[in-house]
Parts: C-alpha cells; structure tokens; sequence
C-alpha cells in the first residue's frame, strides 16, 4: 500500500470527477490519501470530501497565499474546535512563502504561529509549507516549541528547499515529504539531499492537481501518480519500491496517527 500524503482533492478539476480519482488511486494501490485544506473558507468543501471516502481524511488551515484574506482571523483556538472531528488529522497547510510573498511576511509569520500553537495544543501534526523562507520556518518552529512545549510533530510538505531545511526539520523530529519534482530531470540536488533522509522520515505526496511526475509532467495530477514518485524514490535510495510502500506507508500512520491503519 502507499498513501498520499498531500493532496487537493477539492480542487477543480479533481472534484468534478472525485469519485473517478479516487477509485484510480486505489486502483493503483494507494490506500489513503490525505485532501489538505488551503482556507477556512473553503473548509467545507475539504471536510465533504474525506466525509464521502472511507480512506480519504483532511487537514484545516489556512496556506501562506491566503493569509491576506483570512490570517488575521485564525486563531489556535478556532483550528483547534475544526480539528474536533474524526475526519481532521492534521493543521495546515501553513507556513511561509517570500517566492510569491502574497501577504505581509509579519502576517504570515503570525499566522503560522497560531497554527503551530493549535498543533502542540491538539497534539496533531503540521503540514508545513515552505519556499524561499527557510531560516524564518526554522526559527519560528523553533521558537514555538520553546515556549509551548516540545510536542510539535508535522512534514515538510513537498520539500524541494535547500538541505539546511531538510537538516533542520529533521533535527526537530519533523517528517520530508516529496513530490512530482524529485522525478524532474532537472532536480538532482533534491534527489541527493533524499538519498541523506533517513527512510524512517520519508513521506510521499503528489499535492494533485499540481506538480504531476514525469511522465506525466504538465498534465493534471492525481493521487494515482504517487507510484511514480515511490518508484524513482526506490532508485533514490536504492531499495524497492516495495520497501519505499511499506516504509513510508509506516511513517504516515506513525506521524498522522489520528487515522485509522488498515
């Protein structure tokens, strides 16, 4: 079995034919995949899906291209009271981004950290997105866990960032999640720094309808196409890709530990 670990299935085109995606991704042997919230706004929408599958649970957070609109508004206490349902599992995803820098970094910064409040409040994980802002994630991850406790647990999600973050994550206990882009032939220096993460904190995603793996790269992605990810990993690390299924299968159920195992 693999699972996707980031996924969107609330997202056009995936929702006009969920039920098509979803029976592809089991088809294919993917046994859970996790459909991750990117507003409050849109909450709703994430929720009904991972109501209407069995295998398919979801996240509640607002993402760093957001946070304009709705940042101001989140607070630890209102993801927390989101999080009170048996489909929710994870907060995110959250973070920062300084590529796109669509909102004020200080707000950004802020809202990340009521997320990761609401993350060791709830004892659940955090789905952490990050591009060009690896020494603030680092530090503020940090910092939060200095003053609220040491029992912040999450993934870097679709990690194509410099190695430092990749070293850090790790050093705090967080999961490296990756995506279409360790396929792409230009990605070498990702697939050296996923040959270094040890197999015990890998994670596989496909974050559909984005990102699609080679040879699918430029179409529309689904959670279908994590095998092609899982089947270049295994080359990565030089294992099968039974191994990269079972292991990261493993770390899944280990860090999402709210969802139900087989």
């Amino acid at each position: 079995m693999l699972i996707d670990s980031h996924c969107h299935l609330n997202f056009p085109p995936l929702a006009e034919a969920c039920d098509e995606v979803v029976a592809r991704a089991r088809a294919a042997g993917v046994g859970r995949m996790l459909t991750v919230a990117t507003t409050m706004k849109s909450f709703h929408e994430v929720r009904a899906v991972a109501e209407a599958y069995d295998d398919v649970f979801c996240s509640v957070g607002v993402h760093p291209h957001h946070v304009a609109e709705e940042g101001e508004e989140v607070t630890a206490e209102t993801l927390v009271q989101r999080a009170n349902d048996p489909k929710v599992v994870a907060f995110g995803e959250t973070g920062l981004d300084y590529f796109y820098d669509t909102a004020p970094r200080a707000v950004q910064q802020n809202c990340f950290r009521e997320h990761i409040r609401a993350s060791i409040a709830a004892g659940l994980p955090l789905i952490v997105h990050s591009r060009d802002a690896e020494d603030d994630t680092i530090n503020i991850l940090n910092d939060e866990r200095a003053e609220q406790g040491d029992r912040l647990t999450g993934v870097m999600h679709c990690f194509s960032s410099k190695r430092v973050l990749a070293e850090e994550a790790l050093k705090i206990g967080f999961y490296i999640s990756l995506s279409g882009i360790l396929t792409f032939r230009k990605s070498e220096e990702l697939r050296a720094i996923a040959r270094d993460v040890p197999m015990d904190r890998l994670l596989v995603e496909t974050d559909s309808p984005y990102l699609a793996p080679e040879p699918y790269r430029g179409k529309i992605c689904e959670p279908s196409y994590v095998v092609n990810t899982a089947r270049v990993l295994a080359e990565v690390k030089g294992v099968s890709v039974e191994e990269i299924a079972r292991q990261t299968t493993e770390n899944f159920f280990r860090l999402f530990s709210k969802v139900p195992g087989p």
